[in-house]
This record gives C-alpha cells, structure tokens and sequence, in this order.
C-alpha cells in the first residue's frame, strides 16, 4: 500500500490578499490543465475533464484555490486510484499570519497539510468499494459511482484532520478532491502507476504563499 500527495503547482499560488480571483484563474488553466480520458480495457476508469472551481465558501468565509496536489494510492496489488486535491484557504488569514509571523511559517502549514492528506487519502481508499460493479450500466456510470464514493469518504475523513489544522494555525482551509480527475485502476495497480506518482513528498515542488 502506497499513499502519496505531491504539490504539482507551486506557481498556482493566490498571492494573499494581494491577487484577484481572475489571477488564480488564469494560472490554473495554464498551470494545471485536466485532460479528458477515456476508460482503458486495462482497468483505469477516468471522468472527463472539468475546470476546478477557483472560491468556495466554508463558514460564511470565501476561500481561494491556492494549490493542486496531485494524489496516487493502491489499496492492493489489483486496485487503487490516482487524482488531484484542491487546497483553498482564506486570503485574510494568510495575509494576517504572513504580517504577525512572516511568510516562511507558511512552509511549515504545507508540510502539515501534505502529512495529513497523504493519511486520509489513503483511509479514504480503503474505504472504497473499487470491485466492479456489476450493477452499472456502462463504464461511465461506474466511474461516476466510483467517483461519488471516493469523494465522500474523503469529505467525512478529511474533516478531522482540518479541523485540528485550523485550531493550531488558525489558518482556514479546506481540502477536497477532484473528482473528474480521478482514475481508478482494478486490474493492477502498482506496475500501472507511473513512478513519479509514487515518489516520496520531499521531492514535490513547492511553491511560496
């Protein structure tokens, strides 16, 4: 079993409250643009692709789209999943905590943010039925049942973890995934999976807030 999350973009970054919401959007399509793939006969199943969105609200608080983190786990020999996961947070924090603590402190936020993704990635994984499903009238549908799942395993089991974040910090966030970036593999996992995902973090690009 193998769980990592590496930041793809370090340059997808909001610039605190100094950067408009165009500006994340602009750097987003070019940074990170998510292709449209098809099912493979080989066991991946992928969505097609969609725009992540660049705000959303948490607590009557709108949070930006600051980074995109690229996720890839096997569950088993056979089954596993590979996909993105949108970091947001809130540009009034970052700007506060950059002015009473300076900016490297936001090094330290990552590196938290990177270990307890990694976690609930991987227990949201192990909570996925990635069987097929015999149900599904096509595989579209079964990527999307796929997808829905994935998805609300890692809402339920994420929370924990962003709520003890926000208490240290004081930082407010949200980490969620992608789900039209996701696919799934159910016939062999490890020898699909390309390398660079299943790289150690330390090595992933980081980018400054």
């Amino acid at each position: 079993m193998k769980a990592n999350l590496n930041i793809l973009i370090g340059g997808l970054v909001i610039g605190l409250a100094a950067c408009s919401t165009e500006g994340v959007k602009d750097d987003a399509a070019t940074a990170k643009p998510v292709d449209n793939i098809s099912p493979s006969a080989n066991g991946p199943l992928a969505m097609p692709g969609q725009e992540p969105r660049m705000t959303i609200t948490k607590n009557g608080k709108t949070l930006n789209l600051v980074r995109i983190m690229d996720g890839a786990v096997c569950k088993n020999d056979l089954e596993g999943a590979k996909g993105s996961f949108l970091l947001y947070a809130y540009p009034a924090d970052i700007a506060r905590i950059k002015r009473d603590k300076g900016a490297k402190i936001f090094s330290e936020f990552e590196g938290k943010i990177q270990s307890f993704s990694e976690h609930v990635l991987q227990e949201a994984i192990d909570k996925t039925n990635l069987s097929k499903d015999p149900f599904a009238l096509g595989d579209d549908e079964a990527q999307q049942k796929l997808a829905q799942q994935l998805d609300e395993n890692f809402r339920n089991t994420v929370a924990k973890a962003i709520n003890a974040f926000e208490k240290e910090t004081t930082l407010t966030i949200d980490v969620a995934a992608f789900p039209s970036s996701f696919v799934f593999y159910q016939k062999g996992c490890e020898a699909t999976l390309p390398e660079s995902d299943l790289t150690d973090m330390s090595g992933a690009e980081a980018g400054s807030y």
